[in-house]
């Protein structure tokens, strides 16, 4: 099994390898490259690292003008600050323009911990999902998170890359697909019920699956590292195999993977439904241990959630 690491190690170490075979990626960071871990790739070409000081909006800006010129910007920061702060020039000077820029944005979600609400990204997804022209990634591991990087910069026009802080363990393999727009399915024991999760959840999920089993509950766990463009299709199939379906992701239950699981099967697929993320509210400090529990981003509450919908 592959090495247990943080996303944003891995997103540093595939920035580094990206640009050994890219010289036209160039990466952008507010001040934070030794969090982001941009400064990976600062440590090997630091002549096509920027740091723009604490001037989010800057950065994306410049980013657009690097893009205009025909290089490859990966723009990072905590994800509070670069999908909220600096939200009008993504949308006005990158996305309305389709231009080529790469946002990997790092310590989102609950799991920032200790840093608390104001640092907590649970709205990030959601702000991205909505931008026209964006591409949105949300992977599960280190693997996945190589994979990503290396496939945003096949894209030709702008990216969001979720980073989450946390140590993880890896769950898929090198030779798991990994295809822009196309949900994987991880695990397929049965009918009963399709968890369907995003990011960090992806594991608790297959947990869950794993509870449901020893009660003789056949879960099916799809794991939706692109939420747009979302596969509507393969999710419509899973729910209409399984009749019952459960969301889990580490970001709020409005705008992110729940709405668009819905989005997906309204009209079209007749199913019971329930969601595991941080309901309306903000974050506050803990260990993220502490937090999933608090607000619910277990295993345990996937599993009574899935039981509920089979009463």
């Amino acid at each position: 099994m592959a090495e247990s690491k943080s996303l944003r190690v891995a997103y540093g170490e595939a920035l580094a390898e990206l640009g050994a075979k890219n010289d036209k990626v160039v990466v952008m960071d507010a001040d934070l490259a030794h969090a982001t871990m941009t400064s990976v790739f600062q440590a090997k070409f630091p002549n096509r690292h920027f740091n723009f000081g604490i001037a989010e909006a800057n950065m994306v800006c410049g980013a657009a003008g690097w893009a205009t010129e025909g290089y490859v910007p990966f723009v990072s920061t905590f994800a509070l600050f670069g999908a909220g702060r600096a939200y009008e020039q993504i949308r006005n000077s990158v996305a309305y323009d389709n231009l080529n820029v790469k946002f990997g944005l790092s310590h989102s979600g609950l799991c920032v911990g200790e840093d608390g609400g104001s640092h907590q990204a649970i709205e990030d997804i959601a702000l991205m999902r909505v931008v026209p022209n964006m591409t949105v990634l949300v992977p599960c591991d280190p693997i996945e998170m190589k994979k990503a990087v290396f496939a945003a910069a096949e894209i030709n026009g702008p990216v969001y890359i979720r980073v989450a802080r946390p140590v993880c363990d890896c769950i898929t393999e090198e030779d798991t697909p990994f295809v822009v727009g196309k949900a994987n399915i991880m695990r397929e024991d049965g009918n009963d019920v399709a968890l369907v999760a995003t990011g960090l959840m992806v594991p608790e999920a297959l947990k869950a699956a794993d509870l449901l089993a020893k009660e003789g509950i056949k879960a099916t766990v799809v794991n939706v590292h692109t939420i747009k463009p979302f596969d509507a299709e393969t999710i419509a199939a899973v729910a209409a195999k399984c009749g019952a379906v459960v969301t889990a992701e580490e970001h709020s239950v409005i705008g992110g993977l729940y709405a668009a699981t819905c989005e997906a099967l309204m009209g079209k697929v007749n199913v019971k439904m329930d969601r595991v993320g941080v309901e309306d509210k903000f974050g506050q400090s803990g260990t993220p241990a502490a937090l999933f529990k608090e607000y619910g981003l277990t295993a345990e509450n996937i599993a009574n959630k899935a039981k509920a919908l089979l009463k």
